[in-house]
């Protein structure tokens, strides 16, 4: 059976042995630096190697020799990596520790390449000194258990979350040294958990006090010694429920609520109910155990994320919710009970035990590593370089002021409020470049002008307005998807020239929807025809007449009242067709109907004759109905006849 070990008191003997796991469990080997020594010192004199360590010679031969070895070759090799030389003795160390021979000797200078030896001594130190990347310590998983080894072939497991938080991963060893010294008072955890209405809740003890020794007794005591006390303890447990959590439907009342809106139900109320007095009942408890709360070393907390602010998130907790003592349980649990805290208690404080050799460890590393995907390079992609947005131009008062007149304008004319528009065009038209100036290219209006813009709004005063008293021009052309003269800017918008050729060749008259409007260019047209080129560039096509305008409208008008007459006629005839389709219908029923003479000793056939259904064969379904109905009315006539006869 294995023995099992407390985490809080661990053997001595183990402790001293112990090492931390590296993810590759042969130990590292010795660094570039425990093999080199120190060089010799070299008289001026004498020749010798910049790289090598200790390296002299006689003459000039021996030099060259010296450069084609593989000694110097690896030293350069290592330099240029940014590591040290190593002496000729430390080198014939690392070659002895491989499997492979020397391909070639020091003197030997037929090829200048590399031998195998040097380039698996370079790519071995390669390998062992450089520290992993970013990218390999981002796929390698980080596991829950720390594990420390103690040769020759013993493993032990410790839970991280024991530690400290902020406890880099070279100082578990430490820190788990550290643990196994004794306080005063001992160890205590809280330990928590809530789901699915349960709630489960204890203070343990999980390391006893400095002053609780064992009695020691003398060889001359009869009494046998008293059994040694667990190093766990539970000092206070709590366990209840409440009704939270609809039968096989998962998720709490407040859940469902906040995601499909309020249920109403007896069931949602006694669910919304019991969560209130979960709620109440765990904050009580934490208020009772609030002294022994606070001495506790750690708090495990198993809750969702809706149910951990029944613990941290209300007016004076118990817990504050930056707490460093705050766990949560690294394992799977079960539903909240006494008995699965104390599982939890006993997986947290027992020791992982394994016994693999180096060669069954080394296997398993390499088999984790090979298992790990591989880090995809990124690819140096250089961002394209985005062009900077123009900022837009502050304005100076001068045209703030002007923009604004120009919107109180166009929104004068749109709207139709001819008097406050004419005030205003007395005082600021002058400045805004006269009744003809092209609108602005900023204010993204589709239309030229100020007449166009009144017509295309149905304004007849307004329109009427500028074509009599300001005479704006009819013949300006309606812009195409917003095309404008270079002219029509501000700074020089009173010399613009309209907008000739361009456009889609439609004006002001053209845009207008009602005929009322129409009829103002009309008559402008016949009042002052030497004004502008009404008929051509203006696109008016006759002048206004009042007496041709009165007998068309005559006209209209007598043709739709002998079109109503008409009608009337027609509505007429159909009726009167129609009664008498009626009146035949009527005389072909009563005909039908009529009962015909049967001698009264010819046999009858079950079921009545055929001449019934003969005689409704052509008629319309309610005529049909009104036949069956004065047959059976005279059958039971017939029916009444014979009992009162008899």
């Amino acid at each position: 059976m294995a023995q099992r070990y407390h985490v809080f008191s661990l053997p001595p003997e183990l402790l001293e042995t112990l090492i931390p796991r590296n993810l590759i469990s042969q130990p590292p080997p010795p660094e570039v630096s425990t093999l080199i020594h120190t060089a010799p010192l070299v008289s001026d004199n004498a020749r010798a190697c910049n790289i090598c360590l200790g390296a002299t010679f006689a003459d000039v031969t021996e030099q060259r020799s010296h450069f084609r070895s593989d000694w110097h070759r690896y030293n350069v090799k290592i330099r240029l990596r940014g590591g040290s030389p190593v002496t000729e003795l430390a080198f014939a160390q690392l070659v002895d520790g491989l499997e492979d021979s020397l391909s070639g000797s020091a003197s030997s200078d037929e090829s200048s390449d590399d031998s195998d030896a040097v380039k698996v001594l370079v790519n071995k130190i390669k390998r062992t000194s450089r520290s992993p990347s970013l990218s390999e310590e981002r796929q390698t998983p980080l596991t829950a258990l720390t594990w420390f080894h103690s040769p020759p072939s013993t493993q032990i497991g410790v839970y991280r979350m024991l530690f400290p938080i902020d406890t880099p991963a070279p100082s578990y060893l430490a820190e788990l040294k550290s643990i196994q010294e004794r306080v005063e008072g001992g160890r205590k955890w809280a330990m928590f958990m809530v789901a699915g209405g349960h709630f489960a809740g204890a203070i343990v003890e999980v390391s006893r006090p400095a002053e609780d020794q064992d009695s020691t007794f003398s060889a001359k005591t009869k009494k046998k010694p008293p059994k040694p006390k667990p190093e766990t303890s539970i000092l206070k447990h709590k366990t209840f429920h409440r009704y939270t959590t609809r039968r096989k439907q998962g998720g709490s009342q407040s859940v469902n609520d906040n995601s499909k809106g309020a249920a109403i139900s007896a069931g949602a109320m006694l669910r919304r109910y019991g969560e209130q007095a979960l709620r109440d009942d765990i904050r009580n408890l934490l208020l009772d155990w609030a002294d022994d709360i606070q001495d506790c070393e750690r708090i495990w907390l198993r809750a969702s994320v809706s149910n951990r602010r029944i613990f941290l998130d209300y007016e004076n907790c118990v817990i504050n919710k930056g707490d460093d003592r705050l766990r949560t349980f690294p394992f799977p649990t079960r539903r909240p009970t006494q008995s699965e805290l104390v599982r939890c208690l006993l997986e947290l404080t027992q020791v992982k035990t394994s016994h693999l050799t180096e060669e069954a460890l080394r296997a398993q590393d390499e088999a984790f590593l090979a298992s790990l995907p591989k880090p995809k390079a990124t690819p140096s992609v250089v961002p394209a370089a985005v062009p900077e947005k123009a900022k837009p131009q502050r304005l100076t008062k001068e045209e703030e002021a002007y923009r604004e007149k120009w919107s109180r304008l166009l929104e004068m004319i749109s709207k139709g409020r001819s008097e406050p528009l004419k005030s205003f065009w007395e005082r600021e038209g002058a400045s805004l470049g006269g009744i003809d100036a092209l609108i602005p290219e900023w204010i993204g209006d589709r239309h030229a002008s100020l007449l166009q813009v009144a017509v295309q709004s149905g304004q007849e005063d307004v329109t009427r307005w500028l074509l009599y008293e300001l005479h704006a021009d009819p013949t300006i052309l309606v812009p195409s998807s917003g095309v404008y003269q270079e002219a029509a800017n501000e700074s020089d918008i009173s010399n613009a020239p309209p907008l000739q050729g361009t456009g889609s060749r439609r004006t002001a008259y053209d845009l207008a929807r009602a005929r009322a409007i129409r009829d103002i260019f009309r008559q402008c047209a016949g009042d002052h025809p030497d004004w502008w080129d009404w008929f051509g560039a203006a696109h008016v096509p006759s002048t206004f007449n009042k007496e041709r305008e009165e007998a068309r409208d005559e006209k209209k008008k007598q043709r739709k009242k002998g079109l109503k007459e008409k009608m009337r006629e027609r509505e007429a005839r159909e009726r009167e067709r129609e009664s008498k389709q009626s009146d035949i219908d009527d005389e072909q029923v009563e005909a039908k109907s009529e009962p015909r003479s049967q001698d009264p000793t010819a046999p009858r056939k079950l079921g009545g004759s055929s001449g019934a259904v003969d005689g409704v064969v052509g008629l319309t379904a309610e005529l049909r109905a009104k036949v069956e109905r004065e047959r059976r009315a005279r059958a039971a006539e017939a029916r009444l006849k014979m009992l009162t006869g008899a």
